[in-house]
């Protein structure tokens, strides 16, 4: 039988962002119409039987060209994503569309390594996407869209991190969100203390 998904949590709580583990299935709906609503352009999706969706927001304060210039680096998801012990570009440049890398992952996952293809990098509207296509995990089917925006004073950046994924056998949707929700966030709360840092390295 597979094991369940199954995360050792940060014992610090998270501050600055908004929880996306959902309680039912019909929240689960209610929060991916939300995010469809709010941008349909990249974040509207097809939810199919047997998948959840849910997304995370962080605010940083850092400009977007800061946020981006590590966030578009899909060679180096290392950078900001703890989790990733080391990645390697298996085909393209990293820089184009189609291009996959391989990605390994810490130990304490339900996982070894993931094989993920990018699927948007658009450097004008700060939009990245990929998919996972391969590897030894249960995140079958994943696929994550994040885009950068500017803030309301215009000096910070909102970070907006979605994705859907397959449920796996023997897991509920609301224990995979949790799960993948609590990884993202932790992925967002470190690129935030990065381009903070960079930001006030810079002026």
């Amino acid at each position: 039988m597979p094991s369940p998904l199954q995360l050792q949590r940060p014992t610090a709580a998270p501050t600055t962002t908004i929880s996306a583990a959902a309680t039912s299935s019909h929240k689960q709906q209610q929060r991916c119409l939300s995010v469809s609503d709010a941008l349909p352009g990249y974040h509207k999706r097809k939810v199919g039987p047997g998948q959840c969706c849910s997304y995370v927001v962080q605010t940083i304060e850092a400009p977007v060209s800061v946020v981006w210039a590590v966030v578009r680096r899909f060679d180096n998801p290392q950078a900001y994503k703890h989790f990733v012990k080391s990645c390697h570009v298996v085909d393209g440049d990293g820089n184009n569309v189609g291009t996959l890398r391989e990605v390994h992952v810490i130990s304490g996952l339900p996982a070894a390594r993931s094989t993920e293809r990018l699927e948007i990098l658009d450097d004008e509207h700060h939009v990245l996407s990929f998919r996972i296509v391969g590897g030894d995990h249960r995140l079958s089917n994943y696929r994550s869209v994040t885009t950068l925006h500017a803030s309301g004073t215009g000096t910070g950046t909102v970070v907006i991190e979605s994705y859907v994924v397959d449920v796996p056998a023997g897991n509920t949707r609301e224990e995979t969100c949790t799960f993948v929700d609590t990884i993202v966030r932790c992925n967002l709360q470190s690129l935030a203390q990065i381009a903070e840092n960079k930001a006030r390295a810079s002026s």
